[in-house]
């Protein structure tokens, strides 16, 4: 075992963790990167729709604003969806400057800052704002940031590596600040545990989708950083707002593959077996109404029918159409057997987004002095009870900046040492003996909350949901204790916490609202509400008291 110390530990490297580490750089810090697989294998890298931003003459930052507010159902903050929104412009040039090629409007040539960039609209906003690299936004913006991080000589970069716990103050029995000095990772590679010590924490893990069957999520979506913090003593919010895309491929082996918004936004219609339209009985904006609405109408007319999927159709534009705007959604349906400009494809809801998570204030600033968070594994308020389309991709980079400022001014202000941190101690576990326990216990709580904490809830499935979840989670933490611990088993316990507190903050909210519809409270209350569950041990300091009112 080894001790690794740096100025800051960021851990995770999807869009929020690599643009942090860039900008932190240019402060001469020492940084360290851990990745729980290769660096770019996260969320991130699957955004196809784009960056929501205000860069047309005909559009502004009040109808931003606004449909953020509309989109979240009330219960955005508006410090926050207003630093996110009008931090938007200086965002996206701030990637142009790195490199990142967004798609030009048909005809145009590059030319640097003046370019004429083709902008989409998705469901949710009232202009056409979402800037795009075709339909693959995600791994163009994070491939470019990528190769930036690697040419820096003060940022190393570990791979394969998944974080286990925070080292916090309590647990040295340090108690004067509750402060966060770095964390335990698991070096996947050689199944060992270093300890990585820093002034500064950050937690850019990305969601929880993997809590579900059935997501458009890549493997690492396992609620890591969520589930670190909670354990730490931080507050978490709003986890029952579990965004559901509407439009994920319906097929037994495409797994998670989404297909994008911008489709719709493009002219796709989501249609019946039968070809007929159903979004316009649902929602006065038919097929671009938020995901929410549209996740349910889906829902809806699948049990209605007992149908297996509904369909998408963009057919009707031109084939050259298509593919020049679509060429990787395209590529994937034909995969699959689907010729997308010849045929409607199938699709159904998918687990997508985490719209909760760990309170922060809008520089990233959690509970716990010295520890930060970013991204999706963050609660910012800018998303409310359901996000607007392509804000997410926004959030990661306006906050990661703002973050990135705080910390630097910070550190360049306090010379603070670390204690002397412990060793990860493995002296009283064995390895474990029957490893099927732990693939039984993870299936068993996606199997669960996609029956019982879905699209629509009732309290007796919620009862239900937190009935399994207490026993499965009295057999995870006898065997967390026993065994020495893997990533399997890291994943599971982290993914039995995110279960836990989404079924908790749904039992609590007694309305419907945003993402959050539940048969036995159907209507929205007159007033907006946070749910905030406070762990026992929480560190009681906040920095936000009254979180942006």
């Amino acid at each position: 075992m080894s001790t690794h110390i740096s100025d800051v530990l960021i851990i995770g490297g999807g869009a929020a963790g690599l643009s942090l580490a860039l900008r932190l750089a240019e402060a001469d810090l020492k940084i360290t990167l851990l990745s729980k697989c290769e660096l770019t294998e996260g969320s991130s890298l699957y955004a196809q729709g784009g960056i929501a931003a205000v860069l047309d003459g005909d559009d502004n930052f009040e109808a931003h604003v606004k449909d953020t507010h509309v989109a979240g159902a009330d219960l955005c903050k508006d410090a926050a969806v207003r630093k996110v929104v009008e931090g938007a412009p200086k965002a996206i040039n701030w990637l142009i400057e790195k490199g990142v090629k967004f798609t030009l409007v048909d005809g145009a040539e590059y030319d640097g800052e003046d370019s004429a960039y083709h902008l989409t609209k998705e469901g949710g906003h009232s202009h056409r704002r979402v800037i795009h690299a075709k339909d693959a936004t995600g791994r163009e913006v994070e491939t470019t940031l990528e190769e930036h991080v690697r040419q820096l000589d003060n940022v190393e970069i570990l791979e394969n590596h998944i974080a286990i716990d925070l080292i916090t103050s309590r647990r040295l029995d340090n108690h004067q600040g509750f402060r966060c000095f770095g964390a335990y990772a698991l070096d996947i590679n050689n199944n060992q545990v270093n300890t990585y010590g820093a002034r500064a924490v950050v937690l850019s893990t990305g969601g929880a989708s993997k809590a579900y069957l059935y997501t458009t999520n890549p493997d690492t979506s396992t609620g890591d950083g969520i589930a670190m913090a909670w354990r730490s003593g931080c507050r978490i919010a709003n986890m029952e707002f579990v965004q559901f895309h509407p439009t994920c491929l319906y097929h037994p082996y495409a797994k998670g593959s989404l297909i994008s918004e911008a489709v719709r936004g493009e002219g796709g219609l989501l249609k019946l077996p039968n070809g007929e339209r159903f979004m316009d009985g649902h929602h006065e904006q038919a097929e671009l109404a938020p995901r929410d609405i549209v996740a349910r109408a889906i829902d809806y007319e699948m049990k209605k029918g007992g149908f297996d999927s509904v369909y998408l159709d963009i057919s009707h534009k031109d084939p050259e159409f298509v593919l020049d705007h679509f060429p990787n959604i395209a590529a994937s349906c034909k995969e699959y057997g689907y010729d997308m400009t010849q045929q409607p494809i199938p699709v159904v809801p998918a687990a997508h987004y985490t719209c909760g998570g760990i309170l922060t204030d809008l520089r990233g600033r959690t509970d716990l002095k010295r520890l930060y968070a970013v991204g999706e594994s963050s609660c910012t308020g800018l998303h409310g009870a359901n996000r607007l389309a392509s804000n997410s991709l926004l959030e990661c980079l306006v906050i990661a900046e703002s973050a990135a400022d705080d910390i630097a001014a910070r550190l360049a202000k306090k010379q603070d040492s670390l204690p002397e941190l412990p060793q990860w101690d493995e002296s009283r576990v064995s390895d474990p003996d029957e490893r099927i326990v732990v693939s039984h216990n993870w299936d068993e709580i996606r199997r669960f909350m996609w029956d019982y904490v879905g699209i629509v809830r009732t309290n007796k499935r919620l009862q239900r949901a937190r009935n399994r979840i207490a026993l499965l989670q009295e057999e995870i933490v006898e065997y967390y204790g026993n065994f020495r611990v893997n990533n399997d088993l890291i994943e599971l316990r982290n993914l039995a916490t995110i279960a836990e507190l989404t079924i908790e903050c749904a039992l609590t909210r007694k309305e419907s609202r945003g993402l959050h519809f539940t048969r036995d409270y159907p209507e929205k209350r007159d007033y907006a509400v946070d749910t905030i569950l406070t762990p026992n041990n929480f560190v009681g300091h906040a920095p936000i008291p009254e979180w942006h009112s």
